[in-house]
């Protein structure tokens, strides 16, 4: 009888030591900001889009809102928001391919109250049937109403990288898709919950006015979660793209949405990364109206809101002005966002902004064109982070990257800026970027009738209702004739119910 008693425990013993070992060896990210009267939070879980399994597409967006946007045992969700409001605060999720991010930020003053309400949503989700519901038909309306109906540009960006990574976990959207959704179960997401939320899994992003002592209580509160241990996807395994291949997306619109891109192997850990960047925001820095490709499409001719590319995913670039962090990827790609044009104008644009993509890729840079780029993105790139919110996930990227940033991500990138050459710039378009082997995918109305003109090469001229320069006339007629030489076998049309239909 005593050696049974003596065995309990010292199994109950090893256990709260287990624990509290494991509460020290958390991994965290802190920033600490004493002049901040506030305290973002910013929860990482190692999982992402790539973990659903076949057939669940979406599982991980959907308990990550089972998380934040539902009750927990203790509160409603009605009595959440309810004690949320007076304080000021809120608590979300974030859900990319490769992370999870449940975040928050709150008054010190208000940090208990706070803390209790964001911890329970992490550690006790009450995965009530009716929050099931309503947030899987928020999911549904979101892709059957808004995505293939009311917003043509976001539309086309999401078809652009199911074309790329097809084949692959990066493939679906990560909110899931219409069969996936209606497939899913209350049980699927009990389980997922249980497999990728545990232990072994997160790490503590802190920032702001914070004390040590939240730090340890964090540490400690989470290290209560599950026991299992999740294992990390593969990165993915693309298929070569051979040519250019296009995703027409059949759709009764007045204007034409154009993305395109490629694969490439660069990250931001990578010796060449803020060089690439250089030559990205010259070429087409989001929403900036001087750079390059606005230039040509928009400011010279108007055929558009604006044009812009990105060596990094960039999403919800209709709504946001500067790149929002916890994005990461272990594989991205160089993409080009033409803003919707009119019809009759989409091959002529199209035309345009592979002309300058070959242009720059064949002659890299001029030395003034460097000098400028680099004068602007070194004031420019303060405003990636502007917040403490925003300057922790920057942190939290680092982390995933690997990159020794000492705390400050933007400090780093500015001080590589500052010893960058000419030559290294043009060294990494050389090595990175190309125009020979492109994806499309465009959405827009008569595909078949832009289908034969992109095979046939016809001409496409472009007229203007207001007087513009001779120069721009005279580039017209080239542009008007630049060869794309497309494959008939390479176009696929699809009509826009359904897309993300599985």
């Amino acid at each position: 009888m005593k050696s049974k008693l003596f065995l309990l425990l010292f199994i109950c013993l090893f256990t709260f030591l287990s624990k509290q070992l494991m509460a020290k060896n958390v991994e965290k990210v802190l920033l600490p900001v004493k002049d901040d009267p506030t305290i973002s939070f910013r929860i990482w879980f190692k999982v992402g889009s790539q973990d659903d399994p076949i057939g669940k597409e979406g599982l991980a967006y959907i308990t990550a809102k089972m998380l934040t946007d539902a009750s927990t045992r203790n509160n409603s969700y009605e009595k959440i928001l309810e004690k949320l409001y007076p304080i000021a605060s809120s608590y979300s999720e974030k859900v990319d391919k490769e992370m999870t991010v449940i975040y928050g930020r709150t008054h010190k003053d208000n940090v208990n109250e706070f803390y209790q309400l964001f911890t329970d949503a992490i550690l006790y989700p009450a995965f009530s049937e009716d929050d099931f519901k309503r947030i899987k038909t928020n999911a549904l309306n979101y892709i059957q109403n808004d995505l293939r109906y009311s917003n043509d540009e976001e539309l086309g960006k999401a078809a652009l990288y199911g074309f790329i990574f097809e084949g692959t976990p990066y493939s679906h959207l990560s909110i899931g898709t219409v069969e996936s959704l209606n497939n899913m179960t209350l049980d699927d997401v009990r389980g997922f919950y249980e497999r990728y939320y545990n232990r072994y899994n997160f790490v503590i992003g802190l920032a702001g006015g914070y004390d040590d002592k939240l730090v340890e209580k964090l540490e400690k509160d989470l290290s209560r979660l599950g026991d299992v241990r999740s294992q990390t996807q593969p990165k993915p395994n693309l298929k070569p793209i051979q040519g250019y291949n296009f995703l027409m997306i059949e759709k009764d619109a007045d204007a034409t949405a154009i993305s395109f891109g490629f694969p490439i192997n660069i990250l931001r850990n990578d010796e060449d990364f803020v060089a690439l960047w250089v030559f990205n925001s010259w070429f087409g820095e989001h929403r900036n109206q001087s750079s390059h490709l606005y230039q040509v499409i928009r400011e010279k001719r108007g055929l558009n809101y604006g044009d812009y590319s990105y060596i990094e995913t960039f999403l919800d670039g209709g709504q946001r002005n500067m790149p929002e962090p916890n994005n990461p990827r272990r594989q991205q790609l160089f993409e080009v966002w033409i803003r919707p044009v009119q019809n009759q104008h989409r091959h002529f644009a199209l035309r345009a902004a592979l002309r300058e993509l070959k242009k720059v890729v064949d002659n890299g840079l001029t030395k003034e064109d460097f000098e400028l780029t680099k004068k602007f993105l070194y004031s420019y790139s303060l405003n990636y982070a502007q917040t403490t919110m925003d300057k922790l996930g920057y942190q939290i990227d680092s982390k995933f990257y690997g990159v020794n940033d000492d705390g400050n991500y933007i400090n780093y990138f500015r001080k590589k800026l500052s010893s960058l050459k000419l030559e290294d710039v043009n060294r990494a378009i050389k090595k990175y970027i190309q125009y020979e082997n492109i994806k499309f995918a465009i959405v827009t109305k008569n595909a078949e009738e832009f289908n034969e003109e992109l095979i046939n090469n016809l001409p496409s001229p472009i007229t203007y209702v207001t007087q513009v320069d001779e120069s721009v006339l005279k580039e017209d007629l080239e542009i008007q004739n630049y060869q794309l030489n497309i494959d008939r076998d390479k176009i696929k049309i699809v009509k826009v119910d359904e897309m993300f239909q599985k």
